[in-house]
């Protein structure tokens, strides 16, 4: 089967009907969890971003506190899946502030982190690669909001 382009796709959802979009965008939620995720945002969380971000923030909580502290294997690999989670979640709402906003949080939990995750080659490598990726993601949005992220990304790096 070959797959279509979004261009392709466009142009045969304007001859559907109203009810045969319906469908397609109900089977569409019911075929992969990540689609249902992004038709929930765009329904019902698009409007108030700061209550996405307040969501999002309280469910990375949630598996901050489940990290096993046992080991520094066991760390990384929560760590990996918060951030993969973090990626998701910033794809939905494409929004660059967003995305900063969460990066700047994830690197906040890190650093609160026991035991410290500096003492770890591979963990500390993945804080400083975040803090790059901050920086960059900084400097091309609103000068307002540059001033706000950078002060609180010179906290982290204090």
């Amino acid at each position: 089967m070959k797959i279509e382009s979004i261009v392709t796709i466009k142009k045969e959802l304007k001859h559907h009907s109203q009810e045969e979009l319906l469908e397609l965008c109900l089977r569409l939620g019911k075929f992969k969890k990540e689609n249902k995720a992004l038709l929930t945002y765009l329904l019902f969380e698009a409007h108030d971003e700061d209550g996405y971000i307040a969501s999002v923030k309280s469910s990375l909580d949630e598996l901050f506190e489940g990290i096993n502290t046992n080991s520094y294997f066991y760390m990384k690999k929560t760590i990996r899946k918060i951030l993969r989670q973090i990626r998701v979640y910033s794809r939905y709402s494409l929004k660059k502030s967003t995305e900063v906003e969460l990066l700047l949080y994830f690197c906040e939990r890190l650093n609160e982190l026991k035991p410290s995750i500096h003492r770890n080659r591979t963990l500390s490598n993945l804080y400083d690669r975040q803090i790059v990726s901050i920086k960059k993601k900084i400097s091309v949005l609103h000068e307002d909001l540059q001033y706000d992220y950078n002060l609180q990304l010179e906290g982290l790096e204090s």
